[in-house]
Parts: structure tokens; sequence; C-alpha cells
């Protein structure tokens, strides 16, 4: 079964090749500065998780850092989240709190912190300043998520997990900006993880092997495979928005639903709903999309005429642009009243989910043993 996006569905234009070619010679001399010890690296007492991708677009980062969380949380282990906040328009160290807003935030963390609000979640684009600054103004957590920081070289992680979308599998991709990796496929070796994410259910044990063969992957490296699973939609204005729906209600549905998603791949999102309900329209923006006043008036607009034909006015959205809209002013009593989202969470494959959590906490105990040794 192979309905991946060869070399993520870029054109190999020529013109690019030599851009490719330059980018790549930069990647390289910064990963061997760090290699070489000539530009610093911070290793901190706390154990530090590192969650990331070598490639541009959605890889599932945030479905995997909640199941990290859920994992380490069951194991009675305190956590806390760190993340640049992209795309949020505040600068600094942040925590995020319950009333931030995406624009604050970022939609990510925004999104980790209402499915968690136990859990201690900040901002900051500088990730040794983060660390620091999160040990000093919570000093009882016991285990740093770093969300997005591959890249981030200058903390020395205790484990570095690499996940790579089943969609656009990291060997069969470019160099930017002819491809989408962001660096080349051979520094996948820093990872002790690695996931192949948004598998098919219908993958057979021929399609995983081959996929392990063409990751060759090193034997201190372990590989896993997961996929999306979606829960029951739920209302993002749960007091306004008392109608609580399924997804199985959709099929009674007369009229359109309307799908947005301002996400890097809606594919599945909206083939999801589409098993339900033949009758959708999904309005795509581009991966963490503020939404203007013009946008949400749209939508308005939309609901009002769904109404006007009989119909009830659903609108669905991803759960990262539930998070974006949560706070938002400039949504009306009139969208709160008819829009829902859809959670979704990490399935892992082959069985192997009890094999991974004891991975990751066997991990964390055993550098939290290397730092009480180190200070005896």
């Amino acid at each position: 079964m192979n309905n991946r996006q060869e070399t993520s569905g870029i054109k190999l234009y020529p013109i690019l090749v030599p851009f490719a070619w330059l980018y790549g010679i930069g990647v390289w001399i910064r990963n061997r500065l760090f290699d070489w010890n000539i530009l610093p690296t911070e290793s901190f007492d706390i154990p530090v998780i590192s969650v990331g991708n070598i490639s541009v677009g959605g890889t599932g980062k945030t479905p995997h850092i909640e199941h990290l969380i859920r994992t380490l949380s069951d194991a009675s282990f305190r956590i806390a989240v760190l993340s640049r906040g992209y795309k949020r328009h505040t600068r600094g160290f942040r925590l995020v709190s319950m009333s931030s807003t995406a624009t604050e935030v970022g939609d990510e963390p925004l999104q980790i912190k209402h499915k968690f609000p136990t859990v201690t979640v900040a901002v900051d684009a500088n990730r040794r300043r983060g660390i620091r600054k999160l040990s000093e103004q919570t000093p009882d957590i016991d285990i740093i998520l770093l969300d997005d920081a591959y890249q981030h070289r200058f903390v020395t992680p205790a484990l570095s997990i690499l996940l790579t979308s089943y969609e656009r599998m990291i060997y069969e991709d470019k160099l930017l900006p002819v491809g989408r990796l962001r660096e080349p496929i051979e520094e996948k070796a820093r990872a002790n993880i690695v996931i192949v994410t948004k598998c098919p259910e219908a993958l057979k044990p021929i399609d995983y092997r081959l996929l392990a063969k063409h990751l060759n992957l090193y034997p201190y490296q372990n590989l896993y495979f997961t996929g999306l699973r979606y829960d029951e939609l739920k209302p993002i204005f749960p007091a306004e928005n008392t109608e609580h729906i399924t997804t199985e209600q959709l099929r009674n549905e007369p009229n359109d639903v309307l799908l947005v998603a301002g996400i890097a791949s809606p594919g599945l999102f909206a083939e999801y709903i589409g098993k339900y309900t033949p009758r959708t329209q999904l309005w795509k923006f581009g991966d963490h999309h503020e939404f203007s006043s013009k946008d949400l008036r749209k939508i308005e607009d939309w609901i009002t005429a769904s109404v006007e034909k009989g119909g009830r006015g659903y609108v669905i959205v991803t759960e990262k642009d539930a998070a974006r809209l949560l706070n938002c002013p400039r949504v009306s009593s009139l969208l709160k009243r008819h829009l829902y989202y859809l959670p979704l969470h990490v399935h892992f494959m082959l069985e192997q989910e009890p094999a991974f959590n004891n991975q990751i906490k066997e991990s964390v105990i055993r550098f939290q043993r290397r730092v009480i040794q180190k200070k005896k």
C-alpha cells in the first residue's frame, strides 16, 4: 500500500537545485560545529525530551507530545512543556495560562494547556533560557518536553524523538527549497527514537518491514509506527453551544457541513468526516492561520445560509484551529453556537505502545539516577 506524496508533492525545478546544495552545505557546517564542540551545547540536571522532525509540514508533533504527557503523568512525573510558540505576537519567555490567546502564546501550546490544565506550559524561542526559567519558576517539575526542537542543538536532550510522516517519508524527500527537508536525511542519526506517524490502518506486515528497511536506522535507535485516531465531536464553546452531536449524527444532516482547516495537512481530517457525510465543504487555510474578521464573517454568512435552507449550520474545525478560536475576541455569539472541533490522539501500530511507554519512563529514570550519582 502506498499513498504517500512522492518528494512531498513538490515539483523539482532545476533552478532550485543549486540553492538546495548551498543550503545543505550550510546545514552540514552548522551540525559539524556542534559535533566538534565549537558551538556550545548545554545539558541540564532535569531530563529533557526533545520531539521534532527534519522536514517542514505536519508530522503530528502535538498529539505525540500529548501522548508523552499522559504516559509520564500516569507514572506520577511532574511535567512541563516548552515550545517556541510559533506565530505568536509576543517575545521572550511566557507561561501559558487558560486565559492566554493564540496570538500571545501560539496555538499548539494553548491547545496543550487546555487539554492538560495542571501541566506547566511555557513558550520561549531561546530554549536554554526557557529551561532555566522553568526550573526557577517551577522547581518541582521532573521532566521538560521540548516541542519542535530537533534542530535546536544548543540544548543536549536526555532523549531525542524524531517524527517522520508516512505521507512524506524522509528518504523520498529532498532538501529545501527543492523538497521539504530541513536537514539531510543522515542527520536522523541524532535521534534515539524514530516514529513513522500518520500510518494508515490498512498497512500490512510487509509494509512495515519495507519502511524499516528504507529508513536504515542504527542499532541504538528504536523504530515505532503510529496513526491518528479521532475522538467524538466537541463544541468549542459549550456554554453557548449546548447541542452535543456525534459524527454518526452527521449522516442525518440534510445540508452541507462546513469543514475549516488551518493546518499543514487537512486530508485526514476531511477524509474522516467524509466517512459520515459526503455533503461537506472544506475551507483550507494556511498552517497556523490567524482568522481575520473577514474570515469569520464568511463563516457566519455560511451558517446563516445553511439555516435558511433547513440545515443546522454545523461548522467543524481541527483541534489546532479550535485553540486559535477559543479566546479570540472576534468570535461572535452566532459562531459560538455552531462551532465544533474534532479531537485526536495517537494510536500505536503493531501493539508497540507498551514498549514505547516503557522506553520513555526507563530513559527518564536512568537519567535521574545518573544525575544523583554525579552529585555524590
